[in-house]
């Protein structure tokens, strides 16, 4: 991932970020031709038009990260995590790939999936300096 994808990544999640505190709900998902015009947009450089898929599919970020409710991790955390492999699931998709929600969904599950690994991977790491 180059700089430039990451400082978009950033500002993504930074917009991500404001607009939960700014509000209680998510927007409506988009009609097809919407989010066909939006990728379409995007394609062509747009970022607004990035920033307008990622918004209108938090929904779908938040909907998945309840499926990892129990695994002891905040569910505010969940959704942001969700969040991330959803901006970068923005980023990286092509129409030839299907559809945006197929594949968002597949990004978004193994964001979670990474961090709940790592989690698991470091509560079992035990410092020399503990007491047993």
């Amino acid at each position: 991932m180059g700089m430039e994808a990451f400082l978009a990544l950033l500002n993504d999640a930074w917009f991500f970020l404001s607009h939960i505190a700014g509000r209680s709900s998510f927007p409506k998902p988009l009609k097809p031709a919407e989010e066909k015009a939006l990728i379409e947009a995007m394609l062509a450089g747009d970022e607004s038009a990035a920033t307008h898929l990622i918004e209108h599919n938090l929904r779908l970020a938040a909907h998945i990260a309840k499926k990892f409710a129990q695994s002891g991790v905040d569910a505010d955390d969940l959704v942001s995590i969700g969040s991330i492999g959803l901006i970068k699931a923005v980023h990286t998709f092509r129409p030839e790939a299907g559809k945006l929600t197929t594949y968002a969904s597949r990004c978004i599950e193994n964001e979670i999936l990474m961090h709940l690994r790592a989690r698991k991977k470091s509560r079992l790491t035990v410092s020399l300096n503990e007491p047993i």
